[in-house]
């Protein structure tokens, strides 16, 4: 029987990841911690096994007299309006957070990684395989989260190579979903709750920036085949991720459409907030035959939409209810 390590298991996506690990018979003990910053402690709710356990810490302070043979590292907020603010905090959860983590696998064991799409930077290829190096500033706004991951996945891809440490990377393109927080931060989330709260949906720039919106339950199915249910022997890095592009004025339009009395509202744009991300995902699908983003994006927000109004309902002032 087995033991897992679940680095930001309250988040969004890493309470997806416990729930699914929780499906595995071959497990004993799941240790989840999270020190709340991005996550939230409503989505214990999906992990009330007696096999877990739940620390409230920062990842790099977490201290375990047990070794685990698999450790999953999902500790990193996701959205600029909170790495920006707190870079140095950013940058010790992906890369000193990795290097505590390093420390807690059992000889043998494995570690997975969930990196992300900004390793490409403002990308000039379309789409993006992983062999391109991007197109990054290493010393812009967003280069605490960007280069954290850069760094990080350049440590466990050495600790690979030079001591065979067992590692999978992944990197994902714009998840969204349920179990975001209210502020998570994210253009999918923000419009929702916007537009629930009765305030103009916020579109930074004209809106033609253009992103791969991935429904989680489909980023979660190519993230678990890859990081255990299928017999992979591949390190990585993987593109996970939906390759239909459409642009962030694309999505408020359609937020907006199923909220009556919803509006847009055009703000300055972002500083170097990338144009466009599309995954190539060639990769993906040889490595997961039969694998693909099934859900639409119409169908992925209808989906979050009903899930916001219902989680936070006290906090919405439109009617949720309107489909059309």
């Amino acid at each position: 029987m087995a033991s897992a390590l679940v680095a930001g298991g309250l988040g969004f996506l890493g309470s997806h990841l416990t729930e699914a690990l929780l499906h595995r018979t071959d497990l004993e003990k799941i240790v989840v911690v999270d020190n709340l910053w991005t996550g939230s402690r409503d989505n214990d709710e999906f992990m009330r096994d007696p096999r877990v356990s739940i620390a409230i810490s920062d990842i790099e302070a977490f201290r375990s007299e047990q070794s685990f043979d698999e450790v999953y590292h999902l500790a990193s907020p996701a959205t600029p309006d909170k790495y920006s603010v707190q870079p140095a905090r950013t940058i010790s959860a992906n890369v000193i957070g990795a290097f505590r983590m390093r420390d807690l696998v059992k000889p043998g064991g494995r570690f997975c990684y969930i990196s992300t799409s900004e390793v490409y930077g403002d990308p000039l290829v379309s789409p993006q395989p992983e062999s391109y190096r991007g197109s990054v500033d290493c010393t812009g706004p967003r280069a605490s989260y960007d280069e954290s991951k850069r760094c990080t996945e350049a440590f466990l891809f050495e600790c690979n190579r030079t001591e065979g440490l067992d590692v999978r990377v992944v990197r994902l393109y714009n998840a969204y979903g349920p179990r975001t927080r209210w502020d998570d931060g994210r253009a999918v989330s923000n419009f929702i709750s916007q537009a629930l709260a009765g305030k103009p949906l916020t579109v930074f720039g004209d809106g033609q920036q253009s992103r791969s919106w991935g429904y989680v339950d489909d980023l979660m199915e190519g993230i678990v085949r890859l990081f255990w249910r299928d017999p992979i022997d591949y390190v990585g890095p993987v593109n996970i991720g939906n390759d239909r592009e459409v642009s962030v004025l694309g999505i408020a339009e359609y937020v907006a459409s199923l909220v009556p009395g919803a509006r847009i509202e055009f703000a300055p744009p972002v500083a170097q907030d990338p144009t466009s991300r599309r995954p190539d995902l060639t990769l993906a699908r040889r490595l997961l035959p039969g694998w693909d983003c099934r859900i639409s994006y119409e169908e992925g927000i209808g989906r979050t939409l009903d899930w916001f109004a219902q989680r936070y309902g006290h906090l919405a002032q439109a009617p949720a209810e309107a489909r059309s």
